[in-house]
């Protein structure tokens, strides 16, 4: 599939999807309405910059499907809405997604949001400069069910560590940059652009980017309801093809994508294309394929670190069909 231009991306616009809010009842399944011919799919997402292929909704042109983007502001409500059927689809930590099966969640990976794209901050000032600073350190992590902490756990076990030597502190991402200026912790490891946004507001500073972590790592993948994905398979082919596009569109046009971000991620435009463009792999898009070794070296990293002590059959969890016939 080549590149899209910006022109040629904004020409495929079929009208501005309006963003759903949480107003929907969690015990109520989403029921795939048909809006004429099109299959109706809520997709649920956070505000964070792995999620920003969303922004396809508003601006491929979709025949089959009507994509209906639902926001949360946490890990633990989106994953429940998607436990619960609130939900169709939902952009989740590759951990998380991997828990749900594990409990028989009828759900299937079909997409990566992107790849990279988190960050290790940590308060401005010279009071830790190395890893080996946060020893005894407060780092707030999105989940113990997420990449993040996975990251952390890596990054101190390379630098000779005691992984159990931080504390760690679930939160919400969007409450982070807040804690950080009110001295509540002493750092975060989470997506983007919250450590951009820490940074330009002077009140945090990366220690490391994920990249320099564990390079071209995986993290939010798209998870989609198996009823979904049987009953209409057209439409979810078409929402893969759109997201790979939408994916091609950012890595081409950084700063274009930044300026529609702000409607669906509600950070300032500078934040984000800060983010996007500092380095240009911060984050990156180009490559969506769900391979079986990411998901097979996450699954080892939960074992390693104890997130879990069980894994599932991933060759039953993956369908990387849609994604290999939109790359084609």
């Amino acid at each position: 599939m080549s590149r899209l231009t910006r022109r040629q991306f904004v020409k495929l616009s079929a009208g501005a999807i309006l963003v759903s809010s949480l107003g929907f009842g969690l015990m109520g399944c989403s029921s795939n309405k048909q809006a004429g011919d099109k299959v109706n799919i809520k997709l649920g997402y956070l505000p964070i910059t792995d999620h920003l292929t969303l922004i396809g909704s508003g601006n491929y042109n979709f025949e089959k499907v009507n994509i209906e983007p639902v926001k949360f502001s946490s890990w633990p409500e989106i994953a429940e809405a998607l436990r619960a059927g609130a939900i169709d689809a939902a952009f989740l930590l590759t951990p998380i997604g991997l828990r749900l099966r594990q409990q028989e969640v009828p759900v299937q990976a079909i997409l990566l949001g992107h790849r990279n794209g988190s960050v290790l901050t940590v308060e401005a000032g010279n009071r830790i400069n190395k890893v080996s600073d946060l020893a005894g350190k407060t780092i707030a992590i999105p989940s113990r069910f997420s990449t993040h902490y996975i990251l952390l756990q890596r990054l101190l076990a390379d630098n000779g560590l005691d992984p159990d030597g931080v504390k760690y502190l679930d939160m919400a991402p969007p409450e982070m940059v807040q804690a950080l200026a009110a001295k509540q912790i002493d750092g975060f490891i989470v997506a983007e652009p919250f450590g951009g946004q820490a940074e330009i507001q002077q009140v945090g500073k990366v220690l490391t980017l994920s990249k320099d972590i564990w390079p071209n790592h995986i993290c939010c993948v798209l998870n989609i309801q198996e009823s979904v994905i049987q009953a209409h398979p057209e439409a979810v082919q078409e929402l893969a093809t759109g997201l790979v596009a939408t994916g091609q569109f950012i890595e081409a046009n950084r700063v274009d994508a930044s300026k529609q971000s702000v409607r669906y991620l509600g950070q300032k435009q500078e934040v984000v294309e800060f983010v996007l463009t500092n380095p240009l792999d911060r984050v990156t898009y180009n490559d969506l394929f769900p391979s079986m070794e990411d998901f097979a070296a996450t699954q080892d990293y939960m074992l390693e670190f104890k997130v879990t002590d069980k894994t599932v059959d991933l060759g039953k969890y993956l369908e990387p069909a849609f994604a290999k016939k939109a790359y084609s």
